[in-house]
């Protein structure tokens, strides 16, 4: 590691705090109705949805509106890309999506997943591309928002039954939050030099005479919600690495705070809005000490290269003159810094982007956004879950605290019973179950062992990474596994309906037993949730729950692979 790497990353975390501060400002004055200058568009839009605005929902009906709202979202999707040959704006002619891939696909961006089975610009046509990823990657992030802030209003509500309304939580985070910053974000992204078009694929003759098509079309706002809502997939197979979606150094930093900023003003926002910015700021510090050790120990991994070519006497020392380091896989113009940085960040959140094969990455290294995701997302997760993530885990710790002292658990205000206790285990055990369940049926299986490539831990790795990105709707991957199959292609959309969904109502029933409960004065038994010793307790909660459920495998996939690597046993 060197001066300039960590400079970079320096310079991220002040512009992204710098950012999400008065960001986190704006989001709490949208939720709690303060700034509404489109309003009529809003009423307009509701009306014709036949949705009144007033009607307030029971946490069932929310979470009833929810479900059927993104079943539908599933639904059109499918049918559009099996009918995509037929549709205009099909300027390479694909063909009709097969079923298996259609049915995964469709799933994939209605769960803000975007796992990618296939190659976006050979095999999406330009109008699927819009009307269908785009939309999703909308309206699966509203989505996220919807639920987090109803999740809040358990905590700021006293004894009441409702929880807003689902359909006017989401039209408010695509008008007044997701819609404007991408707008924003595409002409700085076609002002870069990224396409925003719809004309046909162009064909070039190459320096040896040969013919090579040139896919284009309707990138940048594609782009830019695809990092903004959190979603990941690219207009392109190779994602953020093509120079088409992230062509200089200026996009790929935007393109990394733009996957973070939402997030981390919820946080801010989660402070303002329960009246008490001391809980938002410790959430941050908490986030902010875990996403800067995984930044960390990626950097440090990369920069080791690898051991096999330092036997060999290759200089893999990082200098000025020298990239030095494990640069396989990675794009020169951003080094591994910014691959690492990206790598901590895209996994960290549910982005899934990628601007690095993380499949290319060093044991270790590749560990690090493995890890990321199974702790659950929550540094500083999807927009909306993974707050909400963040909350369950919170509810977690108070609760072991409030043991510890002999004393019912609270947060802010609200008397952690049995039943929250419950839900919050209960969204926590989602994710093994599906992740080990899921990942050791492939592992036996002649359909999940028919697409490794590699055997030994790298192939373990592979397909723990697949259904751990899944199931924690990243829809990052390693490479190396060949996904597009019936098995994988349906197995991995299992894994996602169950991250998305299994969560999302646990955490909705949290929210309305708490707005029925009244809130209680704090005391000096009361456990502060904004101090230091609050904020290494909740880091040894997620860091605990997460080393016991998956170090086991983690020890036969990467951990041995580095081992191996090292003793110079793996080649």
């Amino acid at each position: 590691m060197i001066a300039t790497g960590i400079l970079q990353i320096i310079l991220y975390f002040v512009l992204l705090i710098g950012l999400a501060v008065p960001m986190g400002r704006y989001l709490a004055g949208v939720y709690e109705g303060k700034i509404a200058f489109l309003a009529p568009v809003e009423r307009g839009i509701l009306r014709l949805c036949f949705v009144d605005p007033d009607q307030e929902q029971h946490w069932t009906v929310y979470a009833l509106a929810c479900l059927v709202f993104n079943l539908v979202g599933i639904f059109a999707l499918y049918a559009l890309m099996r009918f995509q040959a037929d549709l205009p704006f099909n300027p390479a002619g694909q063909t009709a999506v097969a079923p298996d891939l259609a049915f995964n696909t469709a799933v994939s961006f209605a769960t803000n997943t975007n796992w990618q089975n296939y190659g976006g610009e050979s095999t999406m046509s330009t109008l699927t591309q819009m009307l269908g990823m785009t939309v999703h990657n909308f309206t699966s992030a509203a989505t996220g928002m919807a639920v987090l802030v109803a999740l809040i209003r358990g905590f700021t509500r006293r004894q009441v039954r409702t929880l807003g309304n689902f359909y006017v939580d989401a039209l408010r985070s695509i008008l007044y939050v997701l819609l404007p910053m991408a707008v924003v974000m595409a002409l700085f992204l076609v002002w870069q030099g990224v396409p925003q078009n719809l004309g046909d694929y162009t064909e070039a003759t190459t320096l040896e005479g040969a013919k090579q098509l040139i896919a284009q079309g309707p990138v940048a706002s594609q782009v830019a919600i695809k990092h903004l809502g959190t979603n990941g997939g690219g207009f392109f197979n190779a994602n953020s690495a093509h120079p088409f979606e992230n062509p200089t150094a200026l996009t790929n930093l935007a393109q990394m705070v733009g996957q973070v900023l939402i997030s981390a003003a919820f946080v801010f926002a989660f402070g303002r809005m329960v009246g008490d910015p001391r809980q938002g700021r410790a959430l941050v510090i908490a986030m902010s000490v875990m996403l800067t050790v995984g930044i960390g120990v990626c950097y440090w991994a990369e920069s080791q290269g690898n051991p096999a070519l330092n036997g060999a006497g290759i200089d893999m020392v990082t200098s000025v003159t020298n990239s030095g380091g494990n640069m396989e896989g990675k794009e020169v113009r951003f080094g591994i810094a910014n691959s690492a940085l990206f790598a901590a960040t895209t996994t960290g959140t549910s982005n899934g982007a990628v601007n690095a094969m993380h499949d290319s990455f060093t044991p270790i290294g590749g560990m690090v956004p493995l890890v990321n995701i199974m702790l659950g997302e929550v540094v500083f997760g999807g927009v909306g879950v993974g707050l909400h993530g963040m909350i369950i885990f919170v509810i977690v710790t108070v609760f072991i605290a409030g043991l510890m002292v002999g004393r019912t658990p609270e947060y802010l205000g609200k008397k952690m019973e049995a039943r929250e206790v419950k839900f919050a285990v209960l969204c926590i055990l989602i994710f093994p179950l599906s992740i080990l369940g899921l990942g050791g049926a492939a592992m036996v299986l002649p359909a999940g062992l028919a697409g490794m490539s590699a055997a030994g831990p790298h192939g373990l790795t592979e397909v723990l990474y697949a259904y751990t990105s899944a199931t924690g709707n990243n829809g990052s991957a390693f490479a190396g596994l060949s996904g597009n199959t019936p098995w994988y292609n349906s197995s991995l959309a299992v894994a996602m309906l169950i991250g998305r969904y299994l969560v999302i109502v646990p955490t909705l029933a949290i929210a309305g037993s708490l707005a029925a409960k009244k809130i209680v004065p704090p005391s000096a038994g009361t456990f502060p949730t904004y101090g230091s010793l609050f904020i290494i307790l909740l880091i040894a909660v997620i860091v605990v729950i997460g080393g016991l459920t998956f170090f086991p495998v983690l020890a036969l996939g990467p951990i041995v692979e580095h081992l191996m690597l090292a003793a110079g046993t793996l080649f």
